[in-house]
């Protein structure tokens, strides 16, 4: 290992700061609060625009507008 040539040990060093730099920028767009929020606000509109859970959360939606009626009334 003490007979490497300086420039083979230059030339990994340099590669090896090049895939640091590479992970870091991906790991701060990763990490960006913007995209993390809009990835989750997506996610969450995916969910909803499904039928099933469209359906379901306009039943509770009817249900909390009778039982606010029917308490008003009271």
């Amino acid at each position: 290992m003490a007979d490497r040539d300086p420039d083979t040990i230059k030339a990994e060093i340099d590669q090896a700061r090049e895939q640091l730099a590479v992970t870091v920028d991906s790991l701060a767009e990763r990490a960006n609060p913007r995209r993390v929020a809009d990835d989750l606000k997506s996610g969450v509109v995916r969910f909803v625009s499904k039928p099933p859970v469209a359906i379901s959360l306009a039943g509770v939606g009817v249900l909390l507008v009778v039982l606010t009626i029917r308490r008003i009334r009271q």
